[in-house]
């Protein structure tokens, strides 16, 4: 595990390009807000937990039956 520095992070973060929107056609301002709008980004996906472990439990219900 490495430490990186603020340029390091910022050079991995510009990498995620090519998979984000290249491959998997995301909105570059969704990328954008990873980087420049980190709080509000992140705990946005953080509060989503609950709902997300509710859609596993119900998947894994469903695939449990077949």
């Amino acid at each position: 595990m490495l430490e990186l520095t603020y340029y390091e992070r910022k050079r991995v973060h510009n990498l995620k390009y090519y998979t984000w929107i290249e491959q998997q056609g995301k909105e570059l301002k969704e990328l954008n807000s990873q980087w420049y709008d980190y709080d509000n980004y992140w705990s946005g996906i953080h509060n989503q937990v609950p709902e997300m472990d509710q859609l596993i439990l119900e998947f894994n219900k469903k695939v449990e039956a077949i």
